[in-house]
């Protein structure tokens, strides 16, 4: 029985949802866009492995040829919620407007495995020399669980990695790191008309956000990388609570920023000396200061500019890898012994947005490059750049 057409996969993963989302009310299992791909793979002869990430969530690793070495080609199969209303169109619905595919997960990023399954099929009737994966993980729109597994179970995938996040087909080697912090200070609350009846939650983190800028400011004159945007670690003060009322000792206080490390900058550095700096404001204070992560951090990635893959990628793609503030699963992979890059078709500003779209005239380019990179690890293993 034939695959269906590539429009045809396009459109059944759109119309599958599979939103990614801290909020239980708005989490769905990614089960059924994994049945899809195993299902259209498993018909072209791949071995396909699904792996129960948690309840709900699954990872799928897709292989054709064995051996080590060889080309990963990645993505999640997740997407962030929606609101309907904002929408144009029906968001699980591929619809063609003005020379775009609109629907949601069309750029970022289950499109990207029906121009995968298009790219290998021509090849399938010739010897692969070392083998092909493909890997769709889950929840990458939350908390990244499923490149956390694979990264923790350690079981070594290929050669190089391709993750095809949106990037206007330009080759990334290196982004920042993403880390979502909270500080809660527990105090005394009392009477307003004499300090010596409490101990203010709201002056202590008042001490505490002046030493956090203090080291967001140690670390920007200490880490540059000007092929940034934004050449500088960040840190966002994002919310701030605490408190009751004018007239009583605000005895509790808590703070949510967002820091996000240029590669060389190790999270767990960045941490202890956060702490370091928090533990004699919680003295000076006589308050208790609990600081730890909202999530896990993503690490910063960066991919040697030599590497064998960013030199084809920039070859095939004509384009110098650059750089990206977003983060990925790229780190993950790399951990597993890939080189790895980020490299697909979407355009970022249009993520995460009501009309979603992949532009036309980026699939058969897309298609192409591919098959170029298949040909160039699998098929042709020991070629050089």
């Amino acid at each position: 029985m034939p695959l269906p057409s590539m429009q045809d996969q396009f459109a059944a993963l759109i119309a599958t949802p599979s939103v990614s989302c801290t909020q239980p009310s708005l989490d769905q299992s990614n089960r059924a866009v994994i049945d899809l791909l195993a299902g259209w793979l498993g018909e072209l002869g791949f071995n396909c492995d699904i792996r129960q990430v948690s309840p709900g969530k699954f990872n799928l690793l897709a292989s054709f040829g064995s051996g080590p070495g060889g080309l990963v080609l990645a993505g999640h199969s997740d997407t962030v919620p929606y609101d309907d209303a904002l929408w144009q169109t029906d968001p699980l619905k591929l619809t063609e407007v003005d020379g775009r595919w609109v629907g949601l997960g069309s750029c970022d990023m289950k499109g990207f495995f029906a121009l995968v399954i298009e790219a290998v099929q021509p090849l399938l009737d010739q010897p692969f020399k070392q083998p092909l994966l493909i890997l769709a993980t889950c929840d990458e729109e939350s908390s990244m669980s499923g490149a956390r597994a694979l990264a923790e179970a350690g079981q070594p995938l290929g050669r190089a990695a391709v993750i095809g996040e949106p990037t206007g087909l330009k080759p990334i080697r290196m982004h920042k790191g993403i880390m979502m912090e909270r500080i809660d200070i527990l105090g005394q609350s009392g009477h307003s008309s004499d300090p010596r009846l409490g101990r203010s939650a709201l002056e202590a983190m008042h001490d505490a956000i002046g030493e956090l800028r203090g080291l967001r400011l140690l670390w920007q004159r200490e880490f540059n990388n000007a092929q940034f945007s934004v050449p500088q670690p960040t840190m966002n003060f994002g919310c701030i609570h605490g408190g009751d009322n004018p007239n009583r000792i605000c005895g509790q206080c808590s703070l949510e920023f967002d820091l996000r490390p240029l590669p060389g900058m190790d999270p767990s550095v960045l941490r202890a000396e956060i702490l370091r700096k928090l533990n004699p404001v919680a003295e000076r204070h006589k308050v208790k200061i609990d600081y730890k992560p909202l999530f896990p951090e993503v690490p910063p990635f960066e991919q040697a500019q030599d590497a064998e893959l960013v030199r084809i990628a920039e070859k095939l793609t004509g384009h110098r890898a650059e750089a990206v503030a977003f983060g990925t699963e790229a780190p993950y992979l790399q951990r597993l012994g890939c080189e790895t890059i980020v490299l697909g078709p979407g355009d970022i500003a249009c993520a995460h947005q009501p009309g979603e779209y992949l532009e036309m005239s980026r699939l058969q380019p897309t298609v192409h490059l591919i098959r170029q990179l298949i040909e160039h690890y699998c098929l042709s293993p020991d070629k050089l750049v």
